[in-house]
């Protein structure tokens, strides 16, 4: 199966928003700061995008 790929394209969100917190490992924060800065995005923007492609891909397994 061939793997699926990130392609970003504008794309504005609507609605009501809220706050979060999370850590990632400075190396980590870092690429993401790289990518968002070639592509002319937000970071969180880019992270947005990022966990919407994610979410749409996921594959659970059950391991029971």
């Amino acid at each position: 199966m061939k793997e699926p790929i990130l392609q970003l394209t504008a794309k504005k969100y609507t609605g009501e928003s809220t706050v979060i917190s999370m850590r990632l490992p400075k190396d980590m924060l870092s690429h993401i700061d790289s990518v968002a800065e070639m592509t002319g995005r937000t970071r969180n923007e880019l992270l947005l995008t990022c966990i919407e492609f994610s979410l749409k891909h996921i594959e659970i397994i059950d391991e029971k």
